[in-house]
């Protein structure tokens, strides 16, 4: 599988850093499926340890200049021209995707050691592993301590802010100042560092986020007597999205895999059939977690799955509008259910990513077909439907770059690499990233900085504000991502 997705150029010169890769190929028509013959790497391993490079090395200029020394605070832009940085810190998402960033370059170094590369990973590993423990120690700056009505209980809950204090666990986490899916990324991180180190209080953070945040899933019942289903935003919204459900799906995979041949138990609280009475009972964790991961990929499939084969936003139409209800059942006051009427908003690229990557895991663990072909759909549709070839350069495939879309296309991009244990041929799609990051590496390196838009370069950021941190750490995940998956190869 050395193919390539392009439909016009016969002959294409890519110039990297240290090695030049002839790409060539030809397509009949532009209309033509959008892999086509015509790539060939001459040397995987050299072109994935260079990969690696790049990856630590937008780390390493990231932490630099996007974070002080001593109490790690992030700050959201750095401007390579003007050598400014912004007063805005990074939110805890942001602050997150350095973690992300760390553990796919540690992912990366295990393979490029099973490839003989020993060099690699006798220099860095533990030096990364070292600065992972020093993320999480100091992301303790974006955690709070509140009270929750939920569904079922009334509990108190320490969890992370969307915004960071100035002393460690005094955040505010209160209404909609903490979302669900912050939590969520952060339990993939923890699992992925858990995979990585073995430390168990990895497993012990995310095990009590996911507790947390399936505390939000909507246990009341519909007039057939059905659970709602779905996870809000955060405690402080009604509205359900693709972003505070879909995350979630691997990470209880794995959860049930760390648990499968274990007998742990896990309290399940939920809603007799009487529609009214809270209950509570012990199952074990293997079970438990594989039953939510199935429950919120058919909530999310069922709901948001669009026209086009991709997933939209979030399910809206709230009614009567979208303010947090509550009812009181014998004297105890609990969160009710806000009925929701349409799935509105846009379809991003990490909606699509996490249910891909939920679907080849649903797959590994229950060899369910319907996973298989989900997954295999949705990959097709969703090159299709977020990719357009030649419109910043002729022959590269573009991707969305407003807003916070360059961190939700990594998403993306991890769940292709994923996915082509389902079929090979999806991680052609992996390719038109690895062009656009090396055409961007080559043409806009700034002092070691990318811009938001590879292929068309800094254009007004020289002036403004620059580029996020969280798109630096993106750009270092898709690199390590790219480095892993060529090792893979070999």
């Amino acid at each position: 599988m050395k193919r390539f997705i392009f439909a016009v150029y016969c002959t294409i010169l890519l110039s990297l850093v240290s090695t030049t890769v002839v790409l060539s190929g030809c397509a009949s028509s532009p209309s033509s499926s959008p892999v086509e013959e015509g790539l060939a790497e001459d040397d995987p391993k050299l072109l994935a340890t260079q990969n690696v490079e790049h990856a630590m090395h937008l780390i390493d200029i990231t932490i630099a200049h996007y974070f002080e020394p001593e109490t790690f605070e992030m700050h959201r832009f750095y401007n390579p021209f003007t050598k400014i940085k912004s007063d805005e810190r990074g939110s805890v998402w942001m602050y997150t995707a350095g973690i992300e960033a760390v553990n796919a370059v540690l992912f990366a170094l295990e393979k490029a050691k099973e490839a003989g590369e020993n060099s690699l990973y006798s220099n860095h590993y533990e030096r990364y592993v070292q600065l992972l423990d020093k993320l999480y120690a100091n992301a303790d700056y974006y955690l709070g301590t509140f009270k929750l009505v939920s569904y079922t209980q009334t509990k108190e809950w320490s969890v992370y802010a969307v915004n960071r204090a100035n002393e460690k666990g005094q955040a505010n986490v209160t209404g909609v100042l903490n979302v669900y899916d912050d939590q969520m990324w952060l339990i993939r991180e923890l699992l992925d560092s858990y995979k990585l180190t073995g430390k168990t209080d990895y497993l012990d953070k995310a095990e009590y986020l996911t507790a947390y945040v399936l505390d939000g899933w909507d246990v009341t019942h519909d007039e057939a007597g059905k659970e709602n289903g779905g996870i809000p935003w955060g405690p402080g919204y009604t509205t359900k999205h693709a972003c505070s459900n879909g995350p979630l799906i691997s990470p209880l995979v794995w959860l049930h895999e760390i648990y499968k041949d274990k007998s742990d138990k896990v309290e399940h609280r939920y809603i007799d059939k009487d529609g009214k009475t809270r209950r509570s009972e012990q199952r074990e964790k293997r079970q438990y977690y594989l039953d939510y991961a199935r429950s919120i990929y058919e909530w999310q499939k069922r709901n948001l799955l669009n026209a086009n084969g991709v997933y939209t936003d979030m399910m809206g139409g709230c009614l009567p509008n979208c303010d947090v209800r509550y009812e009181e059942v014998d004297g105890v006051q609990y969160r009710a259910n806000t009925p929701l009427t349409e799935a509105v908003g846009e379809a991003y690229t990490y909606n699509s990513g996490t249910m891909l990557s939920g679907a080849v895991d649903l797959y590994r663990i229950t060899s369910e077909d319907k996973y298989a072909r989900d997954g295999r759909e949705l990959a097709k549709n969703s090159f299709t439907h977020f990719s357009s070839l030649g419109k910043d350069l002729p022959a590269y495939y573009s991707f969305e770059t407003e807003g916070f879309r360059n961190w939700f296309n990594g998403i993306l991009l991890r769940s292709y690499h994923e996915a082509t244990v389902l079929d090979s041929d999806i991680g052609d799609y992996l390719t038109a990233f690895q062009r656009n990051l090396d055409y961007g590496f080559e043409h806009f390196n700034q002092d070691g900085f990318l811009p938001t838009n590879l292929l068309k370069g800094w254009t007004e950021e020289k002036a403004g504000q620059g580029v996020e941190g969280m798109f630096m750490f993106a750009y270092a995940a898709q690199y390590a991502i790219l480095a892993r998956h060529q090792l893979k190869e070999i």
